[in-house]
């Protein structure tokens, strides 16, 4: 019966597209598939085969043969395509908070809140500001939107 169990998980796990699952999610499957109460236990007693961690006080296991350390061996495209598209995210949003960080300190300067520190500093946020407004029109321009999608689907990367 264990090894059934065990053949099962690793089944189940080789169907996700990164190969892992949280115990959680596993014990949905408890009454469909008959998989015992103390799943994690049976996970724990067979290490060669999988990895539990327990990142964030959620368990989770891994299929340790579909990982070569921390890296996927075989990346299903969808894996890579959320990744290049979550790195875009994380560029466009630094670019966010800068812009709205200059324009927010723009707005204190014109109040009177903050005093300039220095005559460079005021120059460079001023000309930073000019071309962060360009940035905001470039989103709209076809050009920059072949650029993105060029970046997301390429497979050599930026």
């Amino acid at each position: 019966m264990e090894k059934r169990t065990v053949g099962l998980v690793h089944e189940l796990l080789s169907l996700t597209l990164w190969k892992k699952m949280s115990i959680v999610k596993l014990g949905h499957f408890k009454k469909e598939f008959s998989l015992p109460d103390k799943l994690n236990v049976l996970l724990l007693k067979h290490p060669g085969i999988f990895y539990v961690s327990n990142k964030y006080q959620i368990y989770s296991v891994l299929l340790k043969d579909a990982y070569n350390g921390s890296e996927l061996k075989e990346m299903d495209p969808l894996v890579v395509v959320k990744g290049k598209f979550g790195e875009l995210m994380q560029e466009g949003l630094h670019e966010y908070n800068q812009r709205h960080y200059l324009m927010n300190l723009e707005k204190q300067k014109k109040k009177g809140f903050v005093a300039a520190r220095s005559g460079k500093k005021k120059d460079t946020s001023t000309e930073s500001s000019a071309q962060d407004r360009d940035k905001v029109s470039g989103l709209f321009n076809p050009e920059e939107r072949k650029r993105f999608y060029k970046v997301l689907f390429d497979d050599a990367g930026p």
